[in-house]
């Protein structure tokens, strides 16, 4: 997709990979509406893009959500492309696991993901299709100790996103999945800083950004951090 004169609504727009992609996306010409829970930091950054709408909303909110959407299709007429970036992470050993709280990360990662989808396609269904990209982490590619509930979050998402896309395949309306790995931003309540824990160097807000923008504008089903992750395969939509 050429994304020049499209419409474009990235949550997780505050900070970290939103941020970096919503810059991007303005850069090339996209018109951006910016969700995130952190309006005064939405409302600088549109301000700074110029025309980007920013949209204060919880992803956890189904009212918020669905304003959000709305609200992006009022205000531009259409929409064309989705990014689901919001999330959260939530690290420890699985049998310490606060229940309460994985069930939030399970509504704020998986299901305002999901009802971002189902509010979206239809609006994209409308103007002859379009491109939902949600983004996964490189940690459901391995078996990590500490990651299990936010992991098995993004495993959620993986699978609903592998089925929408077959299943909207017919509308026009592509499907990406994008799997940042170690990334250097405050995602987790803290910085990464230049080396991991793992004794790797993180990649940049602005390199996993590069990922989603090219999973928008190629074919590529699945895009993978090629650095941090250690190897890249992108499949192609069949």
């Amino acid at each position: 997709m050429i994304v020049a004169g499209k419409v474009a609504l990235v949550t997780g727009a505050s900070s970290g990979i939103g941020m970096a992609l919503a810059r991007m996306l303005a850069q090339k010409g996209a018109r951006v509406a910016l969700a995130a829970r952190t309006g005064t930091v939405l409302e600088t950054l549109a301000g700074e893009l110029g025309g980007a709408l920013a949209l204060e909303t919880d992803m956890r909110d189904a009212d918020a959500v669905r304003r959000m959407v709305m609200e992006t299709h009022r205000h531009f007429g259409h929409l064309d492309i989705l990014v689901n970036n919001a999330g959260r992470a939530m690290h420890g050993p699985l049998m310490d696991a606060d229940l309460d709280e994985y069930r939030d990360l399970l509504n704020l990662n998986v299901v305002g993901a999901l009802q971002a989808m189902q509010l979206a396609a239809p609006l994209m269904r409308e103007h002859g299709g379009g491109v939902i990209v949600n983004v996964s982490s490189g940690t459901t590619l391995r078996t990590l100790p500490g990651v299990g509930p936010y992991s098995s979050s993004k495993h959620a998402l993986n699978n609903l996103s592998q089925v929408a896309r077959a299943e909207l395949a017919p509308d026009n309306i592509r499907v990406c999945l994008v799997y940042p790995f170690i990334t250097d931003t405050n995602f987790g309540g803290g910085r990464v800083g230049h080396t991991s824990r793992s004794g790797m160097v993180p990649d940049t807000a602005e390199y996993a950004a590069g990922l989603v923008l090219e999973a928008i504008e190629t074919e590529n089903a699945e895009t993978f951090a090629a650095k941090t992750g250690g190897w890249r395969t992108d499949r192609p939509i069949a």
